[in-house]
């Protein structure tokens, strides 16, 4: 394996060390491994059709050639997307920082906390904004949080508007069309029917249950909802309002008028633009909407000492634990970008943002007087940073654009002929006058000249917010660099993530993220642009992204891709509407019935629902595999209705299913399509893939198999690839022509979070055809490498045909509870004192461990792993035999603290030693718990969700 190559800096083990674990395997070659555990019939004729694998200087030179054929204008569209300033102290040790990119989803609460601090602040945030009483951690982005709220308002309606059938939802005309167009994707299977029109043409009749409304509206203009709001409530209908976070420091908060849910998107926070995304959403409501809202909530308990612990709180995975009775599939969050929103606020705190959103009105009062002093109509009476001129008879438009464009400027353009501006934070003098200028030429004026900042504000009385935001400490203490600074890096070291120590989770796949792969993250010619500028400024990325879908086309076997879904779930959704729209086409309008098995992830049954199909589980047998005579029946008894069969492959359990073409061929057979969830394509690329097994369409994790980073919880990306026959129903977009003309937008950008797709198209292009097959190749060596050293142990719960894993496996670990009162929950905790993350706990079996080491971990790491999960199974058997008693053992009290170990009093009948070095190793490298064992039932009872004052906690 050539140094120079990046595959010998991807992948773990080196090439002497492979014969070893290969020996300890039993297998005389990882030929012949892969040949023991991929069936033969669905292995590849051929090698992947795709360039050789580039060195890291060679992808460089070539990223940023693509990056130069962007062109970053002053863009003033708006609609939801807005240039904004990343402070370089976020910017330099959050974004481009591994320990805040590569850390998992804060289910092990304990190793987190300092990424729930963050995503706490980001709640009190929004909070604080929005004037509400409750927030999420994020959600995807805008458009898909309008849908999720359009479905909690479904869901929340009252018994006498349930029992009525209510099911009408009034929508102001004067949304995003892109939120429109997607709140439409979702309602039509749900039967919500949305009424589209002016607000103040609204009709509160019994059917209706809630209104939506955008604050300020699409075209810049601000009302006043109070009335509308209190008519709604006395109709028995809830209220959900889309808000500009900047424009709540000077405008009434929602939650002040009587909102019951308030949306948005937290980008303007020093988020950039990425040609659409990743953003991260935000989403709050009324205490009692709290068992009901989306996404994950973080909230504030105590640990086993009586300490102040943060975790995740109430339904954070009611996905899975509801599954087809599921009111949401939001899997993912954007738990980076939020974490970043929220730093954004913690610097600035409420003076700057206050300062920063009056500097952006007064910018457009300034140009509202200056432009309509050269003869035009500003339209809007009452905004915050967006105006809108009708022009003189004069003047045209294409005058206006060909001059703003010579400029390097992009003006937003009203269908019925009207120009727009929307300011943002960027916005300076030479901005000012630029703009000025394109309009007193369009109209032949001589062009003003402005020298200073403007100071004049034009907002109504009745609109102005009076009421104080971002009180808490945490956003009035960190101004300087150097504290803000030193407030990131305590945080960061509460935190477990790839920059400590292999994390081992099932399903989750926590590869190497590339130093090389992450660098144009930073780069203004991909952050830079809006994505509903012409296609011509963004060619770069463009060129990127079709050589991306051919590639991903290639290492699927499909025809086509898209890549709009922001989410893995998303992509399922995405891909059962792809589904769903081509039974239509053809006249099936009964085909709802969706066969999942027993075994899948949660968000299969979830995204069903939401894609409005009826569920039907398909038991697995005693090896976990699908039941195939099961699969056959209901098959044959639904043939006139069944929809889809979704499959994971290898499945949950980690095995490659011999039977599953067959599997395949009976959906077919009775009129259905398969859907091959992509969550564990880590272990086909190359070898096999979803066309090969007989699958129509499957969705694809770019944050687990592509290598872009989990950032804590997101951002994940979900593109879908499908077969010839299903391309012409792939995701459309109502602003810009995306390739395809299918079902209407499942996300806000037309092609998803596309600036995180350069670390993807790096990972391939660095990689080449033989590295991600050798990548795959690796990922199944290192997980049965795994399965070898502890099936004498744990025990493998699932094997395939010959006794192989996939790429990941299930650890047994029911029998400890019998006989030592162990559960694979005090393992986990334990791994903590051993520096390590814990695997997937109790999914997809309970009382189980679910182990994925992935192709970047080296045989040392493996070890390591492998050294501490013997270590603690010494420590199971202990109490087995008597030696350590089973109440007060060193895994019920798992993990240790720094102040529990160091305590002038030491009440436990093992010895501190044991507590916090039960291995040699960790006297070199110790990672410290920052707090002990959270007591999960406390936070619940108690919750708290906002950086609340200390006697809260009391």
């Amino acid at each position: 394996m050539a140094s120079d190559k990046f595959v010998a800096r991807h992948i773990g083990p080196r090439e002497n060390e492979i014969q070893g674990m290969l020996e300890k395997i039993g297998a005389p070659s990882l030929e012949e491994l892969i040949d023991q555990t991929i069936p033969q019939n669905i292995r590849l004729d051929q090698p992947l059709r795709l360039e050789d694998g580039l060195t890291e200087r060679q992808y460089y030179r070539k990223i940023l050639t693509l990056a130069k054929k962007n062109k970053v204008f002053n863009t003033y569209i708006g609609m939801g997307y807005y240039d904004t300033i990343t402070p370089a102290v976020i910017l330099r040790n959050v974004l481009e920082n591994p320990v805040w990119y590569t850390s998992y989803t804060p289910y092990q609460a304990e190793i987190s906390q300092g990424r729930l601090e963050a995503l706490l602040n980001f709640q009190t945030m929004i909070c604080e904004m929005t004037a509400m009483e409750l927030a999420n951690s994020s959600l995807l982005d805008e458009a898909t949080a309008a849908a999720e709220a359009m479905i909690m308002l479904f869901n929340s309606r009252s018994r006498t508007k349930a029992k009525a059938g209510a099911n009408v939802v009034l929508v102001d005309r004067n949304m995003w069309p892109q939120t429109l167009d997607v709140l439409q994707t979702r309602a039509v299977p749900l039967k919500i029917e949305l009424r589209i029109t002016d607000v103040a043409e609204f009709e509160f009749s019994e059917q209706v249950i809630g209104i939506m409304l955008q604050y300020p509206d699409a075209t810049g203009e601000v009302f006043s909802y109070r009335e509308l709001t209190e008519k709604a409530h006395a109709a028995d209908a809830k209220v959900a309002v889309a808000a500009d976070l900047m424009s709540l420091a000077l405008l009434t908060p929602p939650g002040e008028w009587g909102a019951d849910i308030v949306f948005g998107n937290s980008q303007r926070f020093g988020i950039p633009m990425g040609y659409g995304g990743p953003h991260a959403a935000f989403f709050a409501a009324r205490d009692e909407f709290k068992r009901s809202m989306p996404g994950r909530i973080i909230g504030v308990s105590k640990d086993q000492h009586g300490n102040r612990a943060l975790r995740m709180a109430l339904q954070t995975r009611e996905q899975h634990i509801k599954r087809e009775r599921a009111t949401s599939n939001i899997c993912t969050a954007q738990a980076l970008l939020a974490n970043m929103a929220a730093f954004y606020a913690v610097y600035h705190g409420p003076e700057g943002i206050k300062q920063i959103a009056q500097r952006i009105h007064r910018i457009a009062v300034l140009l509202d007087r200056e432009i309509t002093a050269l003869g035009y109509r500003q339209m809007n009476e009452n905004y915050f940073d967006t105006i809108r001129f009708a022009l003189p008879k004069h003047v045209k438009v294409e005058d206006i654009e060909w001059l703003s464009l010579e400029l390097e400027m992009n003006f937003r353009y009203f269908d019925n002929g009207e120009v727009g501006l929307s300011i943002d934070e960027t916005t300076n003098l030479d901005d000012i006058n630029w703009i000025i200028e394109v309009f007193a030429k369009a109209a032949n004026k001589p062009n003003p000249k402005i020298t200073i900042y403007p100071e004049e504000d034009k907002i109504d009385a009745a609109l102005i917010r009076s009421s104080a935001y971002l009180k808490q400490e945490v956003f009035n203490c960190y101004r300087s660099e150097t504290e803000m600074v030193r407030y990131i890096k305590r945080l960061e070291h509460r935190d477990i993530s790839l920059t400590h120590s292999m994390i081992p989770l099932g399903s989750c796949t926590m590869k190497l993220n590339a130093a090389t792969e992450m660098l144009p993250l930073s780069w203004i010619e991909f952050g830079g642009i809006h994505p509903f500028v012409p296609k011509n400024q963004a060619r770069g990325y463009h060129e990127m992204m079709e050589e991306l879908r051919r590639d991903l086309s290639e290492i699927t076997g499909f025809a086509d891709v898209s890549l709009q879904p922001n989410s893995g779930a998303a992509g399922e959704y995405a891909g059962l509407m792809v589904i769903r729209e081509y039974h239509l086409s053809r006249g099936d309008d009964q085909r709802n019935v969706v066969l999942i098995p027993s075994s899948a992830h949660g968000t299969n049954p979830a995204s069903a629902v939401m894609a409005g199909m009826e569920v039907v589980v398909v038991p697995c047998d005693e090896k976990g595999n699908v039941d195939v005579d099961a699969l056959r029946i209901k098959a044959a008894e639904y043939r006139d209705t069944l929809s889809a069969f979704m499959v994971t492959y290898p499945s949950t359990h980690g095995v490659f299913e011999s039977s599953i073409t067959e599997m395949c061929e009976i959906i077919h057979q009775n009129g259905g399509q398969v859907y091959m969830d992509g969550a564990n394509m880590n272990a086909q690329v190359g070898l096999t893939n979803p066309k090969r097994i007989g699958a129509d369409v499957c969705h694809l994790n770019l944050h687990k198999t592509f290598a872009i980073p989990h950032g804590g919880g997101g951002p994940g990306v979900g593109p879908i690839c499908v077969a010839e026959h299903l391309v012409k129903f792939l995701p459309s977009h109502p602003i810009m022509n995306n390739g395809h003309v299918g079902i209407s937008a499942v996300s806000a950008a037309p092609w998803g979070s596309a600036s995180v797709l350069p670390i993807t198209y790096g990972y391939i292009k660095m990689l080449g055809a033989d590295g991600l097959k050798r990548a795959t190749e690796i990922a199944i060596l290192n997980a049965n490498y795994i399965a070898s050293a502890l099936k004498d142990t744990y025990g493998v719960l699932y094997t395939g045909e010959n006794g192989r894993v996939a790429h990941e496996m299930i650890l047994e670990c029911r029998h400890f509870k019998a006989t030592s009162g162990i559960s694979e929950a005090d393992i986990a905790k334990r791994l903590m004192d051993y520096g390590f993350h814990a695997p997937t706990l109790s999914f997809p079996v309970h009382g189980t461990l679910m182990v994925e080491p992935t192709e970047s971990e080296s045989k040392q790491e493996l070890d390591r792993f492998i050294g501490a999960l013997n270590s603690i199974y010494q420590e199971i058997q202990a109490i087995i035999n008597g030696e350590s008693d089973k109440s007060d053992n060193p895994l019920k009290n798992a993990p240790h603290t720094a102040d529990s170990v160091t305590a002038d009093e030491w009440r436990h009948s093992y010895s501190r030693q044991q507590a916090a070095f039960p291995l040699a190793w960790l006297k070199e490298n110790k990672y410290w718990p920052p707090v002990g064992r959270v007591d999960d039932a406390f936070g619940d009872r108690n919750l708290i969700c906002t950086c609340a004052p200390t006697e809260s906690y009391q």
